[in-house]
């Protein structure tokens, strides 16, 4: 199976978490939990984990697969592994239980550090976003299946994908105010990116605990759209490189001809 026949299946079980996501969210079946961590998870979480694992696992029996709700066993072991299925089953946990709809599935398939397939659907508008390495971006809705790139800016007014939950100065402290800037709200940190792919927004900052599932699917998506994703410094983020699966803070580019050096001021 090729990287795009593969795109596709992996696009099926997506939406089928997603559905187990929204029955769970419109008949309000689910239990909420705080994890070690003190980050919130719900029985949605762990349904819809249940399901990609499973599918993913028939579809490549080969493959290891690491989840945000994978075990300490299964992460330590990570290390060893050059090609893996890094999901988040369910991001935007807390708008989840904030009742919006801004969250998704999202899968990514990692090969030596790098994301080389993405998939990320939001059940609640029935959009999916995908990618694999070299063939491009594309969104699914309603419209069909359409390619997506990242807004060719004029650098005049910058589109800002700012979170629902965040004060904005979080993000406006760590930015020149040389620029002007139009903030967009949204929730899911993952549909924050695949806002910035298909154009809407021309950057999104991220301060605060992440892990590399929160990106991985991103990070595919969002590359082949023509924009990328990198720690404050404007180094393009890897995946497991490093003794902890914790992101560092770090930025959603668009369009790569801006002069985000001189746009990101702090880089802390």
């Amino acid at each position: 199976m090729d990287l795009c026949e593969l795109t596709l299946a992996v696009e099926k079980i997506a939406r089928a978490a997603g559905a187990e996501i929204k029955r769970c969210y419109e008949q309000g079946q689910f239990e909420s939990f705080t994890k070690d961590d003190m980050s919130p998870v719900t029985s949605a979480d762990y349904a819809a984990n249940e399901i990609i694992c499973a599918a993913l696992k028939e579809l490549t029996p080969l493959v290891p697969i690491l989840s945000e709700e994978s075990t300490e066993l299964e992460i330590a072991q990570r290390r060893q592994w050059s090609r893996y299925w890094l999901i988040d089953p369910l991001d935007g946990t807390q708008e989840f239980i904030a009742n919006s709809e801004d969250f998704a599935v999202a899968i990514a398939l990692i090969d030596n550090h790098q994301p080389i397939l993405g998939v990320i659907y939001a059940p609640m508008h029935d959009r999916c976003y995908m990618a694999n390495l070299g063939k491009g971006a594309y969104r699914r809705d309603e419209d069909g299946l359409t390619p997506i790139s990242v807004n060719d800016n004029t650098h005049e007014t910058i589109k800002i994908a700012v979170s629902l939950r965040q004060p904005k100065s979080t993000v406006m402290s760590r930015i020149s105010d040389e620029f002007d800037y139009q903030l967009v709200p949204m929730g899911s940190a993952t549909l924050k990116a695949c806002l910035v792919a298909q154009g809407g927004a021309d950057f999104y900052m991220r301060i605060g605990p992440t892990g590399e599932w929160d990106t991985g699917a991103a990070h595919c998506i969002l590359h082949e759209a023509g924009g990328d994703i990198m720690d404050l410094s404007l180094n393009r983020l890897t995946y497991n490189l490093r003794d902890t699966l914790a992101n560092p803070n770090f930025v959603v580019c668009g369009d790569m001809t801006i002069p985000w050096a001189k746009i990101i001021t702090s880089t802390s």
